[in-house]
Protein backbone atom coordinates (compact mmCIF):
# COMPACT_ATOMS: atom_id res chain seq x y z
CA UNK A 1 0.00 0.00 0.00
CA UNK A 2 1.18 3.55 -0.51
CA UNK A 3 2.26 5.43 2.99
CA UNK A 4 2.41 8.98 3.65
CA UNK A 5 5.86 8.89 4.62
CA UNK A 6 7.00 7.22 1.62
CA UNK A 7 9.60 8.91 -1.07
CA UNK A 8 9.13 8.76 -4.82
CA UNK A 9 12.11 9.77 -6.59
CA UNK A 10 11.15 9.48 -9.92
CA UNK A 11 8.83 11.80 -10.95
CA UNK A 12 5.84 10.85 -12.10
CA UNK A 13 5.51 11.42 -16.23
CA UNK A 14 2.94 13.44 -17.43
CA UNK A 15 1.46 12.70 -20.86
CA UNK A 16 1.76 15.38 -23.39
CA UNK A 17 -1.44 17.46 -24.58
CA UNK A 18 -1.23 19.12 -28.02
CA UNK A 19 -1.20 22.73 -27.08
CA UNK A 20 -1.62 25.52 -29.65
CA UNK A 21 1.56 26.89 -28.45
CA UNK A 22 3.81 23.83 -29.64
CA UNK A 23 5.68 24.64 -32.83
CA UNK A 24 4.18 23.80 -36.14
CA UNK A 25 5.20 20.00 -37.03
CA UNK A 26 5.82 21.20 -41.02
CA UNK A 27 8.02 23.86 -40.74
CA UNK A 28 9.47 23.60 -37.30
CA UNK A 29 9.48 27.34 -36.79
CA UNK A 30 6.24 29.28 -36.44
CA UNK A 31 3.99 28.53 -33.72
CA UNK A 32 0.93 26.29 -34.51
CA UNK A 33 -2.28 27.70 -34.91
CA UNK A 34 -4.42 24.45 -35.26
CA UNK A 35 -4.02 21.01 -33.90
CA UNK A 36 -5.98 18.52 -35.88
CA UNK A 37 -5.48 15.61 -33.92
CA UNK A 38 -2.57 14.67 -31.56
CA UNK A 39 0.63 15.26 -33.08
CA UNK A 40 -0.71 16.98 -36.44
CA UNK A 41 -0.30 20.69 -35.39
CA UNK A 42 -0.13 23.29 -38.13
CA UNK A 43 0.56 27.17 -38.34
CA UNK A 44 -2.01 29.02 -40.73
CA UNK A 45 0.57 29.00 -43.64
CA UNK A 46 1.23 25.07 -43.58
CA UNK A 47 -2.22 24.26 -42.95
CA UNK A 48 -3.36 25.57 -46.05
CA UNK A 49 -0.89 24.33 -47.80
CA UNK A 50 -1.55 20.80 -46.60
CA UNK A 51 -5.14 21.70 -46.97
CA UNK A 52 -5.07 22.18 -50.72
CA UNK A 53 -2.61 19.92 -51.58
CA UNK A 54 -4.97 16.87 -50.06
CA UNK A 55 -7.80 18.02 -52.90
CA UNK A 56 -5.05 18.10 -55.55
CA UNK A 57 -3.94 15.34 -54.92
CA UNK A 58 -7.23 13.65 -54.68
CA UNK A 59 -8.09 14.86 -57.98
CA UNK A 60 -4.39 13.66 -59.35
CA UNK A 61 -4.44 10.23 -58.07
CA UNK A 62 -7.79 8.85 -59.40
CA UNK A 63 -7.33 11.52 -63.08
CA UNK A 64 -10.67 11.13 -63.73
CA UNK A 65 -11.41 14.75 -64.23
CA UNK A 66 -9.72 15.80 -68.11
CA UNK A 67 -8.28 19.19 -68.97
CA UNK A 68 -10.52 21.31 -70.52
CA UNK A 69 -13.93 19.17 -69.49
CA UNK A 70 -16.56 20.94 -68.04
CA UNK A 71 -17.48 20.13 -64.21
CA UNK A 72 -20.99 20.82 -62.32
CA UNK A 73 -20.20 21.55 -58.65
CA UNK A 74 -22.98 20.65 -56.44
CA UNK A 75 -23.22 23.44 -53.77
CA UNK A 76 -25.91 23.22 -50.78
CA UNK A 77 -24.43 26.52 -48.96
CA UNK A 78 -22.98 23.95 -46.18
CA UNK A 79 -19.59 24.45 -45.05
CA UNK A 80 -17.82 21.34 -47.09
CA UNK A 81 -19.69 22.40 -50.49
CA UNK A 82 -18.16 25.78 -49.52
CA UNK A 83 -14.98 24.72 -49.44
CA UNK A 84 -14.96 22.78 -52.28
CA UNK A 85 -15.86 26.18 -54.20
CA UNK A 86 -13.38 27.77 -52.40
CA UNK A 87 -10.43 25.33 -53.45
CA UNK A 88 -12.01 25.20 -56.77
CA UNK A 89 -11.53 28.96 -57.27
CA UNK A 90 -8.23 28.68 -55.42
CA UNK A 91 -6.93 26.20 -58.10
CA UNK A 92 -8.18 28.84 -61.19
CA UNK A 93 -7.01 31.74 -59.65
CA UNK A 94 -3.88 33.49 -61.09
CA UNK A 95 -1.41 33.10 -57.87
CA UNK A 96 -1.63 29.06 -57.99
CA UNK A 97 0.98 26.94 -58.47
CA UNK A 98 -0.49 24.12 -60.55
CA UNK A 99 -3.95 25.81 -61.82
CA UNK A 100 -6.64 23.16 -62.21
CA UNK A 101 -7.50 22.58 -66.00
CA UNK A 102 -11.40 21.63 -65.83
CA UNK A 103 -14.24 24.58 -66.37
CA UNK A 104 -16.51 24.57 -63.16
CA UNK A 105 -19.82 25.84 -63.24
CA UNK A 106 -22.12 25.93 -59.90
CA UNK A 107 -25.82 24.33 -59.18
CA UNK A 108 -27.44 24.99 -56.07
CA UNK A 109 -31.13 23.41 -55.84
CA UNK A 110 -33.44 24.98 -53.40
CA UNK A 111 -35.42 22.92 -51.11
CA UNK A 112 -37.26 25.38 -49.65
CA UNK A 113 -40.71 24.20 -50.43
CA UNK A 114 -39.67 20.28 -48.92
CA UNK A 115 -38.57 21.87 -46.06
CA UNK A 116 -41.66 24.41 -45.11
CA UNK A 117 -39.56 27.80 -45.83
CA UNK A 118 -41.50 30.59 -46.16
CA UNK A 119 -41.22 32.41 -49.54
CA UNK A 120 -39.43 35.11 -47.45
CA UNK A 121 -36.95 32.62 -46.32
CA UNK A 122 -36.77 31.22 -49.46
CA UNK A 123 -35.54 34.45 -51.09
CA UNK A 124 -33.19 35.52 -48.81
CA UNK A 125 -31.11 32.26 -49.04
CA UNK A 126 -31.62 32.82 -52.36
CA UNK A 127 -30.00 36.39 -52.11
CA UNK A 128 -27.21 35.60 -50.33
CA UNK A 129 -25.91 32.43 -52.33
CA UNK A 130 -25.94 34.44 -55.46
CA UNK A 131 -23.56 37.21 -54.02
CA UNK A 132 -21.65 34.25 -53.11
CA UNK A 133 -21.45 32.42 -56.64
CA UNK A 134 -20.85 35.73 -58.40
CA UNK A 135 -17.92 36.52 -56.54
CA UNK A 136 -16.61 33.45 -58.15
CA UNK A 137 -17.31 34.49 -61.53
CA UNK A 138 -18.28 30.94 -62.20
CA UNK A 139 -21.48 30.34 -64.08
CA UNK A 140 -24.14 29.07 -61.92
CA UNK A 141 -27.67 27.84 -61.51
CA UNK A 142 -30.48 27.83 -58.86
CA UNK A 143 -33.10 25.38 -59.67
CA UNK A 144 -36.08 25.15 -57.35
CA UNK A 145 -36.99 21.47 -55.65
CA UNK A 146 -40.29 22.07 -57.75
CA UNK A 147 -38.91 21.98 -60.72
CA UNK A 148 -38.89 17.74 -60.53
CA UNK A 149 -41.91 16.80 -60.63
CA UNK A 150 -41.50 18.08 -64.79
CA UNK A 151 -38.31 16.29 -65.57
CA UNK A 152 -38.34 14.19 -68.37
CA UNK A 153 -38.17 10.45 -67.86
CA UNK A 154 -35.18 10.02 -69.87
CA UNK A 155 -33.24 10.91 -66.32
CA UNK A 156 -33.64 7.60 -65.18
CA UNK A 157 -32.50 5.76 -67.88
CA UNK A 158 -28.80 5.74 -68.37
CA UNK A 159 -26.89 7.00 -71.27
CA UNK A 160 -24.34 5.55 -72.65
CA UNK A 161 -21.46 6.40 -70.97
CA UNK A 162 -17.54 7.24 -72.92
CA UNK A 163 -15.06 4.03 -73.47
CA UNK A 164 -12.61 3.71 -70.93
CA UNK A 165 -9.59 5.36 -72.04
CA UNK A 166 -5.71 4.37 -70.76
CA UNK A 167 -3.58 6.34 -68.95
CA UNK A 168 -1.50 7.81 -71.65
CA UNK A 169 -4.51 9.45 -72.81
CA UNK A 170 -4.36 11.75 -69.96
CA UNK A 171 -1.29 12.47 -70.08
CA UNK A 172 -1.92 13.04 -73.86
CA UNK A 173 -5.16 15.69 -73.04
CA UNK A 174 -3.13 17.71 -70.68
CA UNK A 175 0.47 17.93 -73.21
CA UNK A 176 -2.48 19.19 -75.76
CA UNK A 177 -4.35 21.64 -73.42
CA UNK A 178 -1.29 23.30 -72.29
CA UNK A 179 -0.10 23.86 -76.09
CA UNK A 180 -3.75 25.12 -76.79
CA UNK A 181 -4.06 27.14 -74.27
CA UNK A 182 -2.46 28.55 -70.90
CA UNK A 183 -5.05 29.25 -68.52
CA UNK A 184 -9.09 28.84 -68.35
CA UNK A 185 -10.93 31.73 -68.89
CA UNK A 186 -14.64 31.99 -68.96
CA UNK A 187 -16.18 34.61 -71.19
CA UNK A 188 -18.61 37.07 -69.99
CA UNK A 189 -21.70 35.38 -71.81
CA UNK A 190 -20.69 32.07 -69.80
CA UNK A 191 -20.28 34.09 -66.50
CA UNK A 192 -23.73 36.03 -67.04
CA UNK A 193 -25.49 32.45 -67.84
CA UNK A 194 -27.93 31.78 -64.48
CA UNK A 195 -30.91 29.98 -64.03
CA UNK A 196 -33.14 31.94 -62.25
CA UNK A 197 -35.67 30.62 -59.65
CA UNK A 198 -38.64 30.57 -61.20
CA UNK A 199 -41.22 28.84 -58.43
CA UNK A 200 -44.80 28.55 -59.63
CA UNK A 201 -47.44 28.69 -56.69
CA UNK A 202 -49.32 25.75 -58.70
CA UNK A 203 -46.29 23.56 -57.82
CA UNK A 204 -45.27 24.17 -54.67
CA UNK A 205 -48.27 22.83 -52.83
CA UNK A 206 -47.70 19.11 -54.91
CA UNK A 207 -44.43 19.23 -53.62
CA UNK A 208 -45.50 19.71 -50.42
CA UNK A 209 -48.19 17.08 -50.76
CA UNK A 210 -45.49 14.87 -52.17
CA UNK A 211 -43.38 15.09 -48.75
CA UNK A 212 -46.38 15.31 -46.49
CA UNK A 213 -47.38 11.79 -48.25
CA UNK A 214 -44.17 10.21 -46.48
CA UNK A 215 -45.12 9.19 -43.01
CA UNK A 216 -41.70 9.00 -41.21
CA UNK A 217 -38.75 11.10 -41.12
CA UNK A 218 -36.21 8.51 -42.45
CA UNK A 219 -37.95 8.31 -45.54
CA UNK A 220 -38.21 11.60 -46.28
CA UNK A 221 -34.87 12.26 -46.02
CA UNK A 222 -33.82 9.54 -48.44
CA UNK A 223 -36.78 10.24 -50.73
CA UNK A 224 -35.69 14.26 -50.51
CA UNK A 225 -31.88 12.99 -51.62
CA UNK A 226 -33.25 10.84 -54.26
CA UNK A 227 -34.83 13.62 -55.79
CA UNK A 228 -32.05 16.55 -55.47
CA UNK A 229 -29.96 14.24 -57.19
CA UNK A 230 -32.09 13.22 -60.41
CA UNK A 231 -32.66 16.94 -60.55
CA UNK A 232 -28.54 17.16 -60.28
CA UNK A 233 -27.85 15.06 -63.01
CA UNK A 234 -30.66 16.50 -65.37
CA UNK A 235 -29.20 19.91 -64.42
CA UNK A 236 -25.73 18.49 -65.50
CA UNK A 237 -26.85 16.95 -68.99
CA UNK A 238 -28.81 20.10 -69.51
CA UNK A 239 -25.64 22.38 -69.62
CA UNK A 240 -23.33 20.07 -71.29
CA UNK A 241 -21.53 19.13 -68.06
CA UNK A 242 -20.23 15.68 -67.44
CA UNK A 243 -19.40 15.54 -64.30
CA UNK A 244 -20.96 16.20 -61.06
CA UNK A 245 -18.82 17.13 -58.03
CA UNK A 246 -19.94 16.29 -54.85
CA UNK A 247 -19.16 18.06 -51.43
CA UNK A 248 -19.52 14.81 -49.03
CA UNK A 249 -16.77 15.08 -46.17
CA UNK A 250 -15.33 11.93 -44.45
CA UNK A 251 -17.39 12.44 -41.55
CA UNK A 252 -20.62 12.81 -43.87
CA UNK A 253 -19.62 9.46 -45.92
CA UNK A 254 -18.94 7.64 -42.57
CA UNK A 255 -22.59 8.07 -41.11
CA UNK A 256 -23.98 7.69 -44.81
CA UNK A 257 -22.29 4.23 -44.83
CA UNK A 258 -23.31 3.28 -41.48
CA UNK A 259 -27.09 4.67 -42.63
CA UNK A 260 -26.90 2.81 -45.75
CA UNK A 261 -26.42 -0.51 -44.15
CA UNK A 262 -28.95 0.24 -41.64
CA UNK A 263 -31.19 1.19 -44.52
CA UNK A 264 -30.61 -2.40 -46.57
CA UNK A 265 -28.11 -0.12 -48.70
CA UNK A 266 -25.43 -2.86 -48.33
CA UNK A 267 -25.83 -3.83 -51.68
CA UNK A 268 -24.45 -0.15 -53.24
CA UNK A 269 -22.43 0.83 -50.51
CA UNK A 270 -18.95 1.81 -53.09
CA UNK A 271 -21.29 3.42 -55.37
CA UNK A 272 -23.18 5.61 -52.40
CA UNK A 273 -19.42 6.52 -50.63
CA UNK A 274 -16.88 5.97 -53.41
CA UNK A 275 -14.39 8.64 -55.10
CA UNK A 276 -16.38 8.20 -58.62
CA UNK A 277 -19.69 7.24 -59.12
CA UNK A 278 -21.02 6.00 -63.27
CA UNK A 279 -24.64 4.68 -61.97
CA UNK A 280 -26.31 7.38 -64.89
CA UNK A 281 -23.33 6.56 -68.04
CA UNK A 282 -22.49 9.85 -69.17
CA UNK A 283 -22.74 12.04 -65.68
CA UNK A 284 -20.00 11.06 -63.15
CA UNK A 285 -20.57 11.91 -59.71
CA UNK A 286 -17.25 12.64 -58.02
CA UNK A 287 -16.45 13.36 -54.60
CA UNK A 288 -12.49 15.12 -54.09
CA UNK A 289 -13.69 16.22 -50.46
CA UNK A 290 -14.09 12.68 -48.73
CA UNK A 291 -10.48 12.76 -47.28
CA UNK A 292 -11.41 15.98 -44.87
CA UNK A 293 -13.02 15.47 -41.64
CA UNK A 294 -15.88 17.78 -40.83
CA UNK A 295 -13.27 19.53 -38.18
CA UNK A 296 -10.52 20.37 -40.79
CA UNK A 297 -13.22 22.13 -43.11
CA UNK A 298 -14.65 24.13 -40.31
CA UNK A 299 -10.85 25.28 -39.34
CA UNK A 300 -10.34 25.94 -42.66
CA UNK A 301 -13.69 27.66 -43.24
CA UNK A 302 -13.13 29.54 -39.95
CA UNK A 303 -9.30 30.48 -40.59
CA UNK A 304 -9.59 31.86 -43.93
CA UNK A 305 -12.94 33.24 -43.97
CA UNK A 306 -15.08 31.07 -46.37
CA UNK A 307 -18.71 32.17 -46.86
CA UNK A 308 -21.02 29.70 -46.11
CA UNK A 309 -25.00 30.21 -45.37
CA UNK A 310 -27.00 27.83 -42.81
CA UNK A 311 -29.62 26.70 -44.55
CA UNK A 312 -32.78 24.55 -42.13
CA UNK A 313 -33.16 21.28 -43.46
CA UNK A 314 -36.12 18.26 -42.39
CA UNK A 315 -33.87 17.52 -39.71
CA UNK A 316 -33.33 20.69 -37.99
CA UNK A 317 -34.32 21.08 -34.17
CA UNK A 318 -35.47 17.04 -34.52
CA UNK A 319 -34.53 14.80 -31.56
CA UNK A 320 -31.43 12.40 -31.75
CA UNK A 321 -34.05 9.69 -32.20
CA UNK A 322 -36.14 11.38 -35.19
CA UNK A 323 -34.82 8.89 -37.71
CA UNK A 324 -31.93 7.05 -39.08
CA UNK A 325 -29.94 9.25 -40.28
CA UNK A 326 -30.09 11.64 -37.51
CA UNK A 327 -29.58 8.63 -34.85
CA UNK A 328 -26.70 7.86 -37.10
CA UNK A 329 -24.79 10.37 -37.05
CA UNK A 330 -25.44 11.52 -33.57
CA UNK A 331 -24.11 8.37 -32.75
CA UNK A 332 -20.91 8.47 -34.70
CA UNK A 333 -20.18 12.24 -33.40
CA UNK A 334 -20.52 11.80 -30.03
CA UNK A 335 -18.00 8.05 -30.68
CA UNK A 336 -15.72 10.49 -32.58
CA UNK A 337 -15.82 13.02 -29.64
CA UNK A 338 -14.01 10.42 -27.44
CA UNK A 339 -12.38 7.55 -30.27
CA UNK A 340 -10.90 10.95 -32.67
CA UNK A 341 -10.13 7.72 -35.30
CA UNK A 342 -13.84 6.74 -35.42
CA UNK A 343 -14.57 8.07 -38.59
CA UNK A 344 -11.29 7.00 -39.87
CA UNK A 345 -11.81 3.53 -39.43
CA UNK A 346 -15.02 3.51 -40.80
CA UNK A 347 -13.52 5.97 -43.90
CA UNK A 348 -10.96 3.25 -44.93
CA UNK A 349 -13.89 0.52 -44.66
CA UNK A 350 -15.63 2.39 -47.60
CA UNK A 351 -12.57 2.70 -49.47
CA UNK A 352 -12.36 -0.93 -49.86
CA UNK A 353 -15.75 -1.56 -50.94
CA UNK A 354 -16.52 -2.67 -54.42
CA UNK A 355 -19.36 -3.33 -56.56
CA UNK A 356 -20.68 -5.92 -58.82
CA UNK A 357 -22.61 -4.21 -61.13
CA UNK A 358 -21.71 -4.10 -64.65
CA UNK A 359 -21.03 -0.87 -66.42
CA UNK A 360 -24.03 1.39 -67.66
CA UNK A 361 -23.94 0.62 -70.94
CA UNK A 362 -23.76 -3.15 -70.45
CA UNK A 363 -26.50 -3.65 -67.94
CA UNK A 364 -29.99 -4.12 -68.31
CA UNK A 365 -32.14 -1.32 -67.69
CA UNK A 366 -34.54 -3.51 -66.24
CA UNK A 367 -32.31 -4.41 -63.78
CA UNK A 368 -31.56 -1.23 -62.02
CA UNK A 369 -33.18 0.33 -59.35
CA UNK A 370 -36.18 2.90 -60.61
CA UNK A 371 -35.13 5.65 -57.94
CA UNK A 372 -31.31 5.36 -56.89
CA UNK A 373 -30.68 3.82 -60.42
CA UNK A 374 -28.28 1.01 -58.82
CA UNK A 375 -28.32 -2.80 -59.39
CA UNK A 376 -31.51 -4.27 -57.94
CA UNK A 377 -30.35 -6.48 -55.29
CA UNK A 378 -33.90 -8.40 -55.33
CA UNK A 379 -33.10 -10.76 -57.58
CA UNK A 380 -32.10 -13.75 -55.15
CA UNK A 381 -32.77 -17.42 -54.60
CA UNK A 382 -36.03 -18.24 -52.42
CA UNK A 383 -33.52 -19.54 -49.73
CA UNK A 384 -32.68 -15.86 -48.74
CA UNK A 385 -33.38 -13.13 -46.00
CA UNK A 386 -35.05 -10.72 -48.22
CA UNK A 387 -37.40 -13.49 -49.36
CA UNK A 388 -38.41 -14.93 -45.70
CA UNK A 389 -38.77 -11.20 -45.24
CA UNK A 390 -41.50 -11.66 -47.78
CA UNK A 391 -43.33 -14.44 -46.14
CA UNK A 392 -42.63 -12.71 -43.05
CA UNK A 393 -44.79 -9.53 -44.23
CA UNK A 394 -47.71 -11.42 -45.63
CA UNK A 395 -48.38 -13.60 -42.89
CA UNK A 396 -48.58 -10.73 -40.44
CA UNK A 397 -51.11 -9.26 -42.94
CA UNK A 398 -53.73 -12.51 -42.61
CA UNK A 399 -56.59 -12.52 -41.33
CA UNK A 400 -56.50 -14.83 -37.76
CA UNK A 401 -59.19 -17.23 -39.35
CA UNK A 402 -59.05 -18.83 -42.06
CA UNK A 403 -56.08 -21.53 -43.68
CA UNK A 404 -52.90 -19.68 -43.43
CA UNK A 405 -51.45 -21.75 -46.57
CA UNK A 406 -54.51 -21.06 -48.92
CA UNK A 407 -54.02 -17.68 -48.47
CA UNK A 408 -50.71 -17.64 -48.89
CA UNK A 409 -51.13 -18.75 -51.88
CA UNK A 410 -54.10 -16.77 -52.86
CA UNK A 411 -54.01 -15.05 -55.90
CA UNK A 412 -55.89 -12.25 -57.10
CA UNK A 413 -54.97 -11.65 -61.20
CA UNK A 414 -56.93 -10.50 -63.98
CA UNK A 415 -59.63 -12.56 -65.81
CA UNK A 416 -57.75 -14.27 -68.69
CA UNK A 417 -58.93 -13.02 -72.25
CA UNK A 418 -61.94 -14.64 -73.43
CA UNK A 419 -63.00 -15.00 -69.26
CA UNK A 420 -65.14 -13.21 -67.49
CA UNK A 421 -64.19 -12.16 -63.92
CA UNK A 422 -67.95 -13.36 -62.44
CA UNK A 423 -67.95 -16.18 -64.62
CA UNK A 424 -67.10 -18.43 -61.32
CA UNK A 425 -71.04 -18.48 -60.56
CA UNK A 426 -72.59 -15.11 -61.67
CA UNK A 427 -73.46 -13.63 -64.92
CA UNK A 428 -71.17 -12.80 -67.38
CA UNK A 429 -70.61 -9.26 -67.85
CA UNK A 430 -70.89 -9.39 -71.88
CA UNK A 431 -67.29 -7.77 -72.34
CA UNK A 432 -65.31 -10.61 -72.35
CA UNK A 433 -66.34 -12.21 -75.48
CA UNK A 434 -66.88 -8.91 -77.37
CA UNK A 435 -62.99 -8.29 -76.80
CA UNK A 436 -63.72 -5.02 -74.80
CA UNK A 437 -62.14 -6.57 -71.80
CA UNK A 438 -63.65 -7.62 -68.53
CA UNK A 439 -65.54 -5.14 -66.69
CA UNK A 440 -62.91 -5.69 -63.57
CA UNK A 441 -60.70 -4.03 -65.93
CA UNK A 442 -61.72 -0.37 -65.30
CA UNK A 443 -61.60 -0.84 -61.50
CA UNK A 444 -57.22 -1.69 -61.45
CA UNK A 445 -55.57 1.42 -60.91
CA UNK A 446 -53.37 2.66 -63.37
CA UNK A 447 -50.44 3.46 -60.96
CA UNK A 448 -47.69 0.66 -60.97
CA UNK A 449 -47.10 -1.68 -59.22
CA UNK A 450 -43.25 -0.37 -57.82
CA UNK A 451 -42.15 -3.26 -56.22
CA UNK A 452 -40.50 -4.95 -58.35
CA UNK A 453 -38.76 -2.15 -59.77
CA UNK A 454 -37.01 -1.41 -56.53
CA UNK A 455 -34.19 -2.40 -54.92
CA UNK A 456 -34.90 -3.13 -50.86
CA UNK A 457 -34.21 -0.04 -49.16
CA UNK A 458 -36.17 2.22 -52.07
CA UNK A 459 -38.77 -0.35 -51.40
CA UNK A 460 -39.03 0.21 -47.54
CA UNK A 461 -39.35 4.12 -48.55
CA UNK A 462 -42.09 3.67 -51.07
CA UNK A 463 -43.60 1.72 -48.14
CA UNK A 464 -43.84 4.49 -45.61
CA UNK A 465 -45.84 6.42 -48.05
CA UNK A 466 -49.17 7.09 -47.65
CA UNK A 467 -49.56 6.22 -52.02
CA UNK A 468 -47.06 6.35 -54.34
CA UNK A 469 -49.26 8.53 -56.64
CA UNK A 470 -48.16 11.49 -55.60
CA UNK A 471 -44.91 11.13 -56.98
CA UNK A 472 -43.31 12.84 -60.10
CA UNK A 473 -44.91 11.76 -62.73
CA UNK A 474 -41.45 11.02 -64.89
CA UNK A 475 -41.10 8.17 -62.38
CA UNK A 476 -44.57 6.41 -63.09
CA UNK A 477 -44.31 7.04 -66.53
CA UNK A 478 -41.02 4.96 -66.39
CA UNK A 479 -42.40 2.26 -63.87
CA UNK A 480 -45.12 1.72 -66.81
CA UNK A 481 -42.51 1.69 -69.97
CA UNK A 482 -40.28 -0.88 -67.51
CA UNK A 483 -43.47 -2.99 -66.68
CA UNK A 484 -44.94 -2.74 -70.57
CA UNK A 485 -40.94 -4.05 -71.79
CA UNK A 486 -41.40 -6.66 -68.95
CA UNK A 487 -44.43 -7.68 -69.57
CA UNK A 488 -43.26 -7.98 -73.99
CA UNK A 489 -40.43 -10.11 -72.98
CA UNK A 490 -42.14 -12.34 -71.34
CA UNK A 491 -44.91 -12.74 -73.89
CA UNK A 492 -41.72 -13.08 -76.27
CA UNK A 493 -39.54 -15.05 -74.40
CA UNK A 494 -40.08 -18.85 -76.18
CA UNK A 495 -38.71 -16.90 -79.45
CA UNK A 496 -35.54 -15.61 -77.52
CA UNK A 497 -32.17 -16.78 -77.62
CA UNK A 498 -30.10 -17.22 -74.80
CA UNK A 499 -26.49 -15.73 -74.49
CA UNK A 500 -25.22 -18.76 -74.16
CA UNK A 501 -26.43 -19.45 -77.34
Amino acid sequence: MCQVSEDYKDELEHSAVPSVSKKCVKCKEAIAAVVIRAGHSYCRGCFKEYFVHKFRAMLGKNRIIFPGEKVLLAVSGGPSSCSLLSLVQEGLSLNAHKKLRFLPGIAYIDEGGATGQSEEERQRTVAELRAVFKATGFPFYIIPLEQVLDLPSSVLVAAPAASDQPASAYKAAVDDFIQSASSICLSPAEQDQTSQPDVQGSRTPALRQLMGSVKTLTAKEDLLSTLRQHLLVHTARAEGYSKLMLGDSCTRLAVKLLTSVSLGRGAQLAQDTGFSDSRYGDITLVRPMRDYSSKEIAYYNHMFNVPSVFIPGLETKMSDKASIQRLTESFVTRLQADFPHTVSAIYRTSEKLQTACGSPSTADLCDRCLFCMCALDTAVESASAFNMTLISEQLSQIKPSGNVSAELGKQTPDAPPGQCCSSGGGEDCGRAAGGGGCCSSAKVPQTPDLRSLLCYSCQRTTKDMASVDRLPLYILSEAQKRQRRSQMREEISEFLLDDGD
